[in-house]
């Protein structure tokens, strides 16, 4: 990619010089020479009726003043010894603008002296035919070289800024490479700079979040395969002890107990597949909120403390949610509240908030340490260190819960409770209208 982009940019450069340069030469240095040439051959033209119409005694004078002011020399036609060749191209040009003077067109002849070259013409006189000479040092200028190193040159620079360009370009190419390699070998790759061009430092930024995400996810995975490793050898302990004991004393007892390890690990199981697989995004329905959020709690009530709902007077209306998504993770924010503040009220209130709305699951239970409250969102995790189920879940509630306000567009936020408990908070921002006939 390198060298493809350095022969790309410096052949652009040269066509791009090249063109500058022909509108250069066509536009302002060929009317430039013509005009020269005009004035020369007007002055090699004047210079040659003045020596003829000049006293004999006089023209050596006038010779030795013109050589030295405008480098011409003047002798008889039948002196001029020369040679019909090739000669720069402002001489061709020269030629024209002495045929237009004279009216005879002529070429002109060079001769080489050990001053230098001169290139003669023959030129007409009420005395007849004179030739006039003029030395090429009077023309300084050598537009082929100037061109010839301009090229060169700029092709020597545009080589070199191509080549900068490039490796500049493919160089954070090549890391992301180097590091997709890492990624795709399990390995935590090392975050890339995001400096460089535009492009390459958003394509950096991008990457450095996927390869986060990839770090998330393999550490995740790790996490759930050791967590339920660890939670289903206890079950699984039980189970094989309640065997060896019903070889002996079969009893009812037993059998119930295992059905019970049975369907936690079912539970447990199935709790970790849906975080295995992420949790899908649920088209939102038209629902009133508050009668949603009654037919929880009424549910919970049953199997628990009272749930007592709370929502602002004249609020919520239609909203649209995910209802079976919601109803999960406020089941799942109950169960915690229940379980860690058992006997005490909780409260599940909601609001409508511009321009969305807002559910909290309030209890006053022992709430959670700031400082530990992002810890509690990770796969098995719970407030209590045990791993017993008595005091506790499988530590996957927290997660699940984030898992579905990821998947629908929610945001799930812990804080210490005034006074003493936990609220837990969904919010959803409606960024279209979902209200009937009702204006947030």
């Amino acid at each position: 990619m390198a060298r493809q982009t350095t022969w790309l940019l410096a052949g652009a450069f040269v066509v791009v010089e090249l063109l500058v340069v022909t509108l250069f030469v066509v536009f302002v240095l060929l009317p430039l020479a013509r005009r020269s040439a005009d004035d020369l051959a007007g002055l090699m033209v004047l210079s040659a009726q003045t020596w003829a119409e000049l006293p004999p005694l006089t023209r050596p004078e006038f010779e030795e003043e013109l050589l030295a002011s405008h480098s011409l020399a003047l002798r008889p036609a039948n002196a001029a010894v020369g040679r019909d060749e090739w000669h720069p191209f402002f001489f061709y040009i020269l030629e024209d603008a002495l045929a237009r003077r004279t009216g005879v067109t002529r070429h002109l002849l060079s001769e080489s002296t050990p001053q230098g070259t001169w290139y003669w013409s023959t030129i007409e006189t009420g005395s007849g035919a004179l030739s006039v000479g003029l030395s090429n040092t009077r023309i300084g200028s050598q537009p082929l070289v100037a061109l010839l190193v301009a090229l060169v040159a700029g092709l020597l620079v545009a080589a070199a800024l191509a080549l900068w360009l490039a490796r500049r370009i493919t160089r954070p190419l090549a890391l992301l490479e180097a590091a997709s390699a890492r990624i795709g070998q399990g390995t935590g790759p090392s975050l890339l700079p995001e400096t460089g061009p535009r492009e390459v430092a958003a394509l950096s930024r991008r990457f450095n979040a996927m390869a986060l995400q990839v770090q998330d996810l393999l550490t995740a995975r790790t996490t759930l395969l050791a967590g339920v490793s660890h939670d289903l050898r206890t079950p699984l302990a039980r189970m094989r002890l309640a065997l060896e004991i019903m070889k002996t004393d079969p009893a009812a007892a037993l059998i119930a107990r295992m059905e019970h390890d049975i369907e936690q690990m079912n539970q447990l199981i199935a709790n970790v597949l849906d975080l295995a697989r992420g949790l899908e995004h649920e088209v939102p329905v038209t629902t009133e909120l508050s009668d949603f959020l009654n037919e929880i709690a009424v549910d919970f009530s049953a199997s628990g403390s009272v749930i007592f709902v709370d929502c602002q007077p004249g609020q919520p209306g239609q909203v649209a949610i995910a209802r079976h998504a919601l109803r999960r993770a406020i089941g799942n924010l109950l169960q915690n509240a229940q379980r860690y503040a058992a006997g005490a009220r909780v409260d599940l209130v909601c609001s409508v908030e511009r321009p969305g709305w807002r559910i909290g699951i309030l209890d006053r239970g022992p709430g959670i340490d700031p400082s530990r409250i992002e810890v509690m969102f990770q796969p098995f995790h719970r407030g209590d260190p045990s791993r017993s189920p008595a005091t506790g879940g499988s530590g996957l509630g927290l997660a699940i819960v984030r898992e579905l306000a990821h998947a629908n567009g929610w945001v799930v936020t812990l804080s210490s409770r005034p006074g003493g408990g936990l609220e837990a908070w969904i919010t959803a921002t409606i960024l279209d209208s979902s209200f009937n006939g009702r204006t947030l």
